[in-house]
């Protein structure tokens, strides 16, 4: 997993993150939900909660993921402006959405039993909102 580095105890770095490509499948899920161009797509993911998003990265993984079939492009030249690259899902690109659904899920389940021993040593907290919250 691709993570962000913090100092623990020893000084050592431990990682804490998102997994590693966790960009790939969200941006074919949006995909998946409309053809955009990479500045639309960039828009989205942001507003999923990534912070920050690396314009370079993003439209180097849209290129590989294009080389890999996964996604096909095309020019938009009607719209006002400069021509932009319109970019939707193939077939590939949805079983490979699937693929990734189902070891999210795998990964949910792992998280959920961590959670479920984390929680007895931690009465106040329930699966990270307090119990004071009322909502």
């Amino acid at each position: 997993m691709e993570r962000n580095k913090q100092s623990n105890s020893d000084g050592k770095n431990a990682n804490l993150g998102t997994p590693k490509n966790f960009l790939v499948p969200i941006m074919l899920l949006h995909l998946r939900e409309f053809n955009a161009h990479g500045y639309e797509l960039m828009q989205k993911i942001t507003q999923f909660g990534f912070n920050a998003v690396d314009q370079g990265n993003l439209y180097r993984n849209l290129r590989q993921l294009e080389k890999d079939g996964k996604v096909t492009s095309e020019w938009d030249t009607a719209s006002d402006g400069p021509a932009k690259r319109i970019y939707s899902i193939t077939d590939a690109g949805e079983q490979y959405l699937d693929l990734w659904a189902s070891s999210l899920a795998t990964y949910q389940s792992m998280i959920n039993q961590f959670f479920n021993l984390y929680q007895p040593f931690f009465p106040f907290q329930q699966r990270g909102k307090d119990l004071d919250d009322d909502t």
